[in-house]
């Protein structure tokens, strides 16, 4: 019997953060500190052709400004090292960074900053990735043959014989929009150098302490052990703090003013304008995508090309591509396929990961497709899914089957009979269909169903890993189990399922747990929290170190220390003309019903209930995954009605939270339902895998079939602000 698995123990950061004492990056305050602002380029494409920093150098109280000519190493980047730390001489976007004051207080710094003078000479700015991904388009990086940063391909079968057998052909142009993260925090941090051993410490919130490390040595041309990554409380990651934004630059303040003979501690707060321009967005897609069916409702073919919006700077849009493109048919066995994706450089800002990875973008795509389709041959929505889904064995579009094990036709059915679905001798039928009200005429009432997967872990042949340690303290009995792992809680409990783990793998109560991480030096790689992988990797490499500890303990050894590193099952990148792979190690399955009312009159749109139905293998702390899939799901409800992110010719027009609207309370549903199904993975510990962002993959669709439903009109693209929605009515 489980101690520790499966039950909702409270998450361990939780009194700290609700009674204030626990410390954010913005928190920190150290004795004679310096404070920094950044100089951005605020335009998308130009030639620095000068920096004039005198005037700012001169003014009283400021300490030193730091320009391009000043960073040892002048690149960084996740995968890679595209992006200058300091521009001086070209801006790609308009949140490049130009230059940095140091000066006595933040109010002299911003002074400052607006008297240093840049010389710049415009460029032609693209803004469309389609545009930007033509042969004869213009480069935006000069050392590059063009500005596709990865294209993929998938063919399976005969696509134009698959056509050639459906009775019915549905076509659509789809487009997904920008999302901000809106971090609770907006970037901030403080590095110093340590007076005991000399080396540089930087404190900022990030994902993964490792590859922090590793980009802020390079960039300073410093032997990795003389940087020290810590990790304060995260205030909200969602992806986009995988990317660097102020370590590099508050090292090389450090370093350069530690060279001058000035050891002082700086620090930097973003404004939350600072923040959105300033940082990477979900990826906007561009789909042009056609689905034959015969007229029994199977699906024959599916041909789909996309293309998304990098951005000025690669970021994880090689990544993203990878999970979007196998999205884009999503969860079903179709027999003939051609899938054709990209993602180009344009002078947008650059994108990035957020929550979901790509497999929101392209489960849009295939399941706007599906519920077309259902439209035309006249069938019940989730009868058509069901006589196509994928079961056990089932063969994807890149020729092999989902790995762990399939259960999205079981999720589905389960969501199904959930929302009102029979399964009848008929098929597949709604008989509990939601009812508009005959009193308000112009209140439209609609019901909406999606489903899909999401990846757990890294993708397309990277080796998944974590590390982790466990020390066993007592003499007769266990007094202490201390667990040493780098995972960042980004704010969905992993510190506390950690501890859960430790305790189960070594028999220990979950009281007598210590965690120690969020430390560079804690020892081994543990990885990053993204991509829904950490419950999954590191919860082995703690089950694998509990269970060497404990062997140890039962030898006798005091205390009994023990460490592992958890290699997850192989995966495969596509094939490059087939796509031909095993992509990732584990999925999570989801299905999702959205039942909703639409105001004609006003374009507005309210959620009455969301019924979501998920299997992620083993729920080890049940309250926590509520939390992430209710979270998650409104996350992506405000994505798709709301979150309006507006570039225009490469300038940023909603900047601030005023004017990119992100949900409140007023808009959450009026009822949530969320179904935990639990089908153990075979490789997941305790057979549990990733649940972090599982139901942001089919919510957008459900919530633009519900409003079909309601309407009879289909929106191809969104958010479905009022203003969309009234337009797409035809009643402005």
């Amino acid at each position: 019997m489980n101690k520790t698995i499966g039950k909702s123990f409270p998450r361990v950061d939780a009194r700290g953060k609700v009674t204030g004492k626990t410390k954010f990056s913005g928190d920190i305050f150290m004795p004679n500190m310096a404070h920094m602002k950044i100089l951005f380029a605020r335009r998308p494409h130009a030639i620095v052709k000068n920096i004039d920093t005198s005037a700012a150098e001169a003014m009283d109280g400021v300490i030193a400004v730091f320009t391009g000519k000043d960073v040892p190493v002048n690149e960084y980047g996740l995968q890679i090292p595209d992006q200058p730390v300091l521009c001086d001489e070209i801006v790609r976007f308009v949140g490049d960074q130009v230059a940095l004051v140091v000066a006595e207080t933040e109010q002299i710094a911003a002074k400052a900053r607006k008297l240093i003078v840049v010389d710049y000479e415009d460029l032609p700015v693209i803004t469309d990735p389609r545009e930007s991904a033509k042969p004869d388009s213009a480069l935006l990086h000069a050392d590059k043959e063009n500005n596709v940063v990865q294209a993929h391909k998938i063919r399976k079968g005969d696509v134009e014989a698959g056509f050639a057998e459906a009775d019915v052909i549905v076509e659509a142009e789809l487009a997904t929009p920008f999302q901000e993260h809106a971090y609770l925090q907006p970037e901030a941090g403080v590095a110093y150098i340590d007076e005991d051993d000399g080396r540089l410490v930087v404190e900022a919130a990030g994902q993964w302490l490792k590859d922090e490390q590793h980009q802020v040595a390079h960039a300073l041309d410093l032997p990795t052990e003389k940087v020290r990554i810590l990790h304060p409380a995260i205030g909200g990651a969602f992806g986009g703090r995988e990317d660097i934004s102020v370590q590099i630059v508050l090292g090389l303040a450090v370093l350069r003013l530690h060279e001058r003979g000035i050891n002082r501690p700086v620090k930097i707060i973003w404004t939350r304008e600072e923040s959105i321009i300033g940082h990477s967005k979900r990826h906007p897609f561009y789909f042009k995508t056609r689905w034959g069916a015969t007229k029994d409702g199977k699906i024959v073919a599916a041909e789909v090309d996309a293309t998304s919006d990098a951005g000025a700077y690669m970021y994880t849009s090689n990544k993203v591509l990878g999970n979007a493109t196998l999205m884009t048919t999503g969860p079903y066995e179709i027999p003939n396929v051609k899938v054709d994706t990209r993602s180009s450089y344009t002078n947008n800002i650059p994108t990035g990961a957020l929550r979901g990875f790509g497999a929101p973008q392209g489960a849009f795509a295939a399941e706007m497709m599906i519920g077309k389709l259902a439209e035309a041959l006249d069938m019940d929505p989730v009868e058509l899914r069901m006589k196509n889904i994928l079961h056990e064995g089932s063969l994807m579009s890149v020729q092999t089957p989902l790995t762990g094990n399939a259960t999205i036709d079981k999720v589905t059915e389960r969501c199904a009979e959930e929302a009102g679905w029979e399964n009848t001798k008929n098929g597949w039928i709604l008989t509990n269909s939601p009812k508009s009200d005959e009193s308000a005429p112009h209140i439209k009432r609609g019901i909406g169903f999606a489903c899909g997967f999401k990846n757990t872990g890294f993708s397309f042949g990277y080796q998944e890993n974590s590390w982790a340690k466990i020390e066993i303290h007592g003499d007769a009995e266990i007094e202490k189990v201390v667990v040493h792992h780098g995972a960042a809680d980004v704010g969905q409990g992993t510190h506390t399922v950690i501890m859960q783990a430790a305790a189960e793998a070594t028999g220990a109560d979950f009281d007598q747990v210590e965690f120690l991480g969020e430390d560079s030096d804690i020892g081994g790689d543990s990885g990053s929290s993204s991509a829904s992988r950490m419950t999954f990797m590191a919860l082995n490499a703690v089950k694998g170190a509990g269970e060497r500890a404990l062997e140890k303990w039962q030898n006798e050894e005091r205390p009994a220390i023990a460490e592992y590193k958890y290699l997850a099952p192989k995966t495969t990148p596509y094939e490059a003309e087939t796509g031909k792979s095993t992509p990732n190690v584990a999925y999570g399955h989801c299905a999702q019903v959205a039942d909703l009312e639409v105001d004609t009159e006003t374009g507005h749109i309210h959620i009455h209930n969301m019924i979501s139905t998920s299997d992620l293998g083993k729920a080890i702390n049940p309250q926590q995954v509520v939390g992430q899939i209710e979270g998650g799901t409104l996350q992506m409800i405000g994505h798709t009605l709301m979150e309006d992110f507006i570039h225009n010719d490469g300038y940023v027009q909603t900047a601030e939270l005023s004017t990119y609207l992100i949900p409140t309370v007023l808009d959450i549903p009026t009822n949530f339902k969320t179904v935990i199904v639990e089908y153990g993975d075979p490789n997941g510990p305790w057979g549990a895998r990733g649940v972090g962002e599982m139901m942001t993959v089919p919510t957008s669709a459900a919530i633009v079939a519900a409003v079909h439903n309601a309407t009879g009109v289909w929106f191809n693209e969104f958010p479905l602000t009022p203003e969309r929605v009234l337009r797409g009515l035809g009643k402005i």
